[in-house]
């Protein structure tokens, strides 16, 4: 198998039929040996049955039905595992990335041979002026936190070889934030500019969404958190200490008594600071523990719908 293309389903039955043809109108002036991979990540509308309709004309086409709603980088895992081709290209199906960029991404690829993936970067933000602002603070913040830099507006969009494919894979995590398990695999990938357009009425990505999204990633490649979350209770109950020093010594040496509420204020502090110091190192070891006992699957699948 030369080339498989895999994109998944959530609400996209506006977008299917134009995105087969032409997805596969590009494909087949690359290569005849392709497959069409679909995730049907439990939509609830007629994306299954409307993948289907091609499925059952097209030999080229495969459905991975899943059964339910786990998630796009779930579902995106999935697919990738049960990709066959030498070379993966993956998308969304929603329009708003052009399938024609296959072409663009292969001529790109094969002109270096060392490459393994080429991956999409959006050449100018959408959104309004505040959007964008949360966005550039959104990369700044999260590479700050993690143990690994995200390339500022990184797309979904890529072209892999079947050697990443098959490392990519071998990842168990079962928390999925499928940009940093990309970077956490390595090998040599190279941005590609593209533009991105606007197709949804409304993303299926809720800001409840996104933020889970962040904090996933942060607690699943990075325990920075825990220890910045150590340090600063360090740091308070050393503060306390020096300010508990600093009333013994008014004491002792200078006489003065100082009002009632200033030592218990430091009290609580002195206590606050102990107990944060030490629910953040009992954090880091739970972290450690946590990463190392995920073993429930991505996803499970209901049925695969396959010519071959």
């Amino acid at each position: 198998m030369k080339l498989s293309i895999v994109t998944t389903l959530y609400f996209s039955a506006p977008y299917i039929a134009e995105f087969y043809q032409r997805v596969t109108q590009t494909a087949k002036k690359i290569t005849s040996d392709y497959e069409l991979l679909f995730v049907n990540d439990g939509s609830p509308d007629s994306s299954f049955a409307a993948a289907y309709k091609f499925f059952k004309t097209d030999r080229h086409v495969k459905i991975i039905d899943l059964s339910r709603n786990f998630g796009h980088h779930k579902a995106i895992m999935t697919g990738l595992r049960h990709a066959r081709g030498d070379y993966v290209f993956l998308l969304d199906s929603d329009l708003e990335e052009d399938p024609e960029l296959l072409s663009k991404f292969w001529q790109e690829l094969h002109a270096h041979s060392d490459w393994d993936v080429v991956y999409g970067v959006q050449d100018k933000r959408l959104g309004n002026l505040l959007k964008k602002y949360l966005e550039v603070w959104f990369y700044k913040i999260f590479n700050w936190l993690s143990d690994f830099d995200l390339t500022e507006n990184l797309l979904l969009i890529r072209l892999m070889k079947k050697d990443f494919v098959l490392a990519l894979v071998q990842h168990q995590e079962t928390q999925v934030v499928f940009a940093g398990l990309c970077v956490l695999t390595g090998f040599s990938q190279h941005p590609l500019k593209v533009i991105k357009h606007s197709r949804r009425p409304a993303t299926t990505y809720t800001w409840v969404k996104k933020w889970a999204i962040v904090l996933d990633g942060l607690t699943s490649f990075s325990t920075k958190p825990l220890y910045y979350m150590a340090g600063l209770g360090l740091f308070i109950l050393g503060l306390s200490l020096l300010l508990i020093g600093n009333v013994v010594i008014k004491r002792l040496f200078f006489g003065v008594i100082l009002e009632g509420w200033l030592s218990l204020f430091i009290s609580i502090w002195f206590l606050g600071g102990l107990i944060i110091f030490s629910l953040g190192v009992v954090g880091i070891y739970i972290a450690k523990i946590f990463l190392q006992t995920k073993a429930r699957p991505y996803t499970i699948i209901r049925k695969i719908y396959s010519h071959r």
